[in-house]
């Protein structure tokens, strides 16, 4: 796992580094955000006397990507498309660090396979077939999408 968080973390110094030179302006921004949440979590770390890991990092650069995609909705409703333009290339560049996102097909599949596994029938056993599915999908589907399917299948 180290070998892996130091690929990721190592990737986006390089890219920090690239963007800083390049003068990309708003990839430089987002790498400084999302590094300076990177070191926050490491520090809360060392008080635990953990180092920052891959399954560390990963819920951080999620973090980041669900902030964009809220802050896209808000922008849309309030008819700033310039500000939602610029957070989606924010989002963009967030993505670039994490796993490759499930299609909704795919998502769906494995949604009825945890209805399966925890015997789910009803809304109301939505919550077992959640608790099943987020750490299977951790990092590679957005929580909501997941949500809605769930709810569409389990018929709410």
């Amino acid at each position: 796992m180290s070998e892996q968080k130091s690929q990721l973390l190592e990737r986006i110094n390089y890219d920090f580094k690239i963007a800083m030179k390049s003068g990309d302006k708003i990839k430089l921004e987002t790498l400084r955000s999302l590094r300076a949440a990177l070191k926050e979590k490491e520090i809360a770390l060392r008080s635990q006397k953990k180092e920052l890991s891959e399954d560390d990092i990963l819920p951080v650069i999620t973090t980041a990507a669900k902030k964009r995609r809220e802050a896209i909705d808000e922008y849309r409703k309030a008819h700033r498309n310039d500000r939602a333009d610029e957070e989606e290339k924010e989002l963009a560049i967030i993505k670039e660090y994490l796993p490759e996102q499930l299609s909704p097909a795919e998502i769906e599949q494995k949604v009825q396979s945890a209805m399966q596994a925890a015997g789910a029938e009803s809304i109301k056993d939505m919550g077992k077939v959640m608790s099943l599915l987020m750490p299977e999908l951790k990092g590679r589907a957005d929580g909501k999408v997941v949500q809605s399917i769930v709810k569409k299948l389990l018929g709410g």
